[in-house]
């Protein structure tokens, strides 16, 4: 029996999942690291951290399968988008990196937005905001300047973990799609964008496709993972574009909604929708895009509100059931780092509103639950306005999702039926990807048709649906009377 491997960098952990060539989880392992919060509105992560996590969650998963680890044909990464990693010449990481959560390129958004909005729009295809690695490069380059002297190398999370494992040096066309550095139309750097940081373009590593086969795992990190020696490793590409395909859509119309880190509603269309409200993405399938909304801080809100007020996740979600629909009154805003649809506006802050004495820390954490759905809402509707054509249902993808409460206030608040798969999490499908590459399966459909198996539909409740829109109406009311003062100085 051969096997394929996927691992995933998340927002708070880094998840490994061993994949059969019969299409069956063989075993998964998970390993949390910290995101850093070393000032307000700062953000980061330390490169190595994710290195020692791919370290331990190999060795788990070779401890629990019990398999011979050459029987492994392929390795895949995948991760969070726009998170850079900054090196010297001999790729020395000189500082944590930024997360994509972090605004404290402000000022240097509204910079670009006054100088150069038109050329990134028209090549780059998105408006200019804190979460790109645009002005978070130009930030590094005006607040440390030793740091951007010393700057030889630029990578991202997943290719530097790669390169720790095989000695490489490149990303992949959809990573770089999500560095307001790519140019869409010539599908290479720009040297426009470049220029404005007043770097040369050989700093960011060579361009491939996310199913070329880079490297091999070296003798080093054969050592360190258990990993055979010349075991074949993928480019990899994103963490949502590997959950869009674990979740099965592969045809244009079909929506996934992800309730991880942040929240997104992604529909696969045949062309990309340049907006300021939208991202949009290539597909891992040539011809398709995934462009879709997201709101920051959708889990991010829940694991805030769990590591601040205290409890674990099933007791929270107890209580939160214990609790009726639209938690007496209570709201929440899930603005915890600014917002991104419909907003663009990264001073926004999170609030509870409605309080009464009646509360209870269960009503606090089903308005969390609530207040994430609530501005998914927001994200559904700039997709309808826009006119994006998609089915009346979706696959549900994210840690969010395995919450059987989440998922129904989610379909309650949207009004749409929500599929759950067995598995949908971005490292199966980055192992489903490498099993392509492996010859497993001869196309990403054929992968999708063996391995993609649905346990679960939720349906909306029509009662909650109706309720959940006269609270959506309030909810939009209370951001557009605290928006004001969340921008006074």
């Amino acid at each position: 029996m051969k096997y394929v491997l996927g691992i995933d960098f998340g927002g708070g952990a880094s998840k490994a999942t061993l994949l059969s060539q019969k299409g069956t989880v063989a075993t998964v392992n998970t390993v949390e690291y910290k995101t850093l919060y070393p000032q307000n509105g700062w953000v980061e992560q330390d490169p190595l951290d994710w290195y020692n996590a791919t370290k331990e969650n190999i060795k788990a998963v070779l401890e629990k399968s019990r398999i011979d680890p050459c029987d492994i044909a392929a390795v895949s990464l995948d991760a969070a988008t726009h998170t850079a990693v900054i090196m010297d010449e001999n790729f020395n990481v000189l500082m944590p990196s930024i997360y994509w959560t972090d605004i404290r390129s402000i000022e240097e958004v509204a910079y670009l937005k006054e100088n150069y909005n038109d050329i990134i729009l028209s090549q780059a295809l998105h408006s200019v905001d804190t979460i790109w690695t645009l002005p978070e490069l130009l930030w590094i380059k005006r607040n440390m300047p030793e740091i951007w002297k010393k700057t030889k190398k630029i990578l991202f999370a997943k290719d530097y973990v790669r390169h720790l494992l095989t000695g490489d040096y490149v990303t992949d066309n959809i990573e770089a799609e999500g560095s307001m550095l790519f140019d869409f139309q010539k599908q290479c750097w720009s040297k426009e964008l470049c220029d404005i940081l007043e770097i040369d373009t050989g700093i960011l590593p060579k361009i491939v496709a996310p199913n070329d086969i880079v490297g091999y795992i070296t003798k080093e990190a054969a050592a360190d993972t258990g990993l055979c020696f010349n075991t074949p490793v993928l480019c990899g590409s994103t963490d949502t574009v590997m959950e869009v395909f674990a979740a099965g859509a592969v045809s244009a119309g079909q929506m996934t909604i992800k309730l991880a880190t942040a929240g997104r509603i992604c529909v696969i269309s045949e062309k990309a929708y340049p907006d300021k409200n939208l991202i949009n993405y290539s597909h891992v399938i040539d011809g398709l895009w995934y462009p879709g909304t997201a709101t920051k801080s959708c889990a991010a809100s829940l694991r805030w509100y769990r590591d601040t007020f205290g409890g674990d996740y099933s007791e929270l979600d107890n209580g939160a059931a214990s609790v009726t629909a639209g938690a007496d009154g209570l709201l929440f805003h899930p603005y915890l780092n600014g917002e991104l649809t419909p907003y663009g506006d990264p001073k926004l802050c999170a609030s509870f509103t409605g309080v009464r004495a009646g509360h209870t820390k269960a009503h606090f954490t089903r308005a969390v639950l609530e207040g994430v759905a609530l501005s998914l809402r927001d994200c559904m509707n700039v997709l309808d306005k826009i006119g994006i054509s998609h089915k009346e249902s979706a696959v549900i993808i994210g840690g969010g999702g395995k919450s059987p409460l989440w998922r129904s206030i989610t379909a309650d608040v949207l009004g749409i039926e929500l599929e759950q798969k067995e598995y949908a999490d971005s490292s199966f499908g980055s192992a489903m990807f490498a099993g392509v590459a492996a010859g497993f399966w001869k196309t990403p459909a054929e992968a999708v048709n063996v391995c993609n198996r649905t346990v679960s539909m939720t349906k909306p409740n029509e009662a909650n649906h109706r309720l959940y829109q006269k609270l959506y109406n309030k909810y939009k009311k209370v951001h557009d009377a605290l928006e004001t003062i969340y921008r006074e100085e």
